[in-house]
């Protein structure tokens, strides 16, 4: 896991299927009353249905079963987070990590609400994982992978942690990016990208990726600025190529305030089992604050496309910036309309049982 990965200690988490039990809501962050009961009867829905799956009798009816409990889900968002969070230009990161990293826009609820939430939503990206594995199996191009990019301990090593709590090891390839070795700066800047790409069927999580050799010579002027630029026409190229081949693309950066930053830093120094996640370059990345903003808002300025889109997710609150990226995964995999694989043409079911002593 990232070193970012969990500084702050976090409160009592629910357990699964607590309807009707008194909360202990956060003190700053108390939902109305008509939203707590509209994102309790969504998620108390959603969990009916996902007790039928398993009772359903036909593949289809498992389908649909599944495709709407995970409708149900997205019904605790006022606003999609792929509309709400996609970013357009217009859209200013600097000002959103100074005074919108707090902010939990589309979700109405509290911490409770939102760690239900990850858990209903976990066991339905494990199942959908598991679906798109079979049909990669069969042939199937389809995969998918998600970018994690943000500031340091904007909380992307958690991230993996919560929203792939149900997945499968089997399926999900994790790789984190970080200074290029002798070897991979010998090579084009997007060889050692390539060579984590998911196969097909897998989900491949990029915890810092191929926009660090974009960013990076962008603030340090570690390249000529003719050869950092030229990147972002190979990425887009890269990145359509990888979508047009069947690879869904989900990027995202953890919008975090300097402020919080500051705590969780602090609370690495103040706790000897996370000494090892404190580097005096942290502290050198963050007296450039400004530069790193100005890099990430051309970044974001010119790679948001139709094929690759970019979501700011502010991330401040982590159980809010954690449900929105279990929300993007599920509805994206949902989304791919897939269905199980059915038997080869030439097995005989009938034929197989007897030789298994069936009936």
């Amino acid at each position: 896991m990232a070193k970012d990965d969990k500084d702050i200690k976090d409160d009592r988490k629910p357990g699964k299927g607590d309807k009707g039990r008194t909360r202990e809501r956060e003190k700053d962050r108390k939902p109305s009353k008509s939203a707590g009961k509209r994102i309790d009867r969504a998620m108390d829905l959603a969990e009916e249905r996902i007790g039928l799956i398993e009772e359903s009798e036909t593949v289809a009816e498992r389908l649909a079963n599944a495709a709407k409990s995970s409708e149900l889900l997205s019904a605790v968002w006022s606003m999609p987070p792929a509309q709400r969070l996609m970013f357009h230009h217009g859209v200013d990161v600097a000002d959103l990590a100074a005074h919108g990293a707090g902010e939990t826009p589309g979700f109405e609820g509290d911490k409770y609400d939102a760690e239900r939430f990850i858990d209903l939503s976990a066991s339905g990206i494990a199942r959908y994982q598991r679906l798109m594995y079979a049909n990669g199996v069969k042939g199937s191009n389809r995969r998918l992978l998600i970018v994690l990019q943000g500031m340091d301990a904007s909380g992307k090593g958690g991230i993996v942690r919560h929203v792939f709590r149900q997945g499968d090891p089997m399926g999900i390839h994790y790789h984190g990016f970080g200074k290029p070795t002798e070897e991979e700066a010998s090579h084009g800047f997007l060889w050692r990208v390539e060579r984590e790409l998911p196969d097909p069927g897998w989900i491949a999580v990029f915890d810092r990726s191929h926009y660090e050799d974009i960013v990076m010579p962008h603030v340090y002027g570690t390249f000529p600025e003719d050869v950092w630029r030229a990147r972002y026409d190979l990425v887009n190229e890269f990145e359509r190529s990888l979508a047009a081949d069947g690879c869904a693309i989900i990027k995202i950066f953890l919008v975090s305030s300097r402020e919080e930053q500051r705590r969780h830093f602090l609370a690495r120094l103040d706790d000897p089992t996370k000494y090892w996640k404190f580097d005096v370059s942290d502290l050198d990345a963050r007296d450039r604050w400004d530069d790193y903003m100005a890099a990430w808002q051309e970044v974001f300025e010119r790679t948001s496309t139709p094929a690759a889109p970019w979501y700011l997710v502010p991330a401040d609150n982590r159980w809010y910036s954690r449900a929105v990226v279990s929300e993007l995964l599920r509805t994206a995999m949902r989304n791919m309309n897939m269905t199980w694989p059915p038997l080869e043409a030439n097995v005989d079911p009938s034929a197989a049982r007897r030789r298994l002593g069936g009936a």
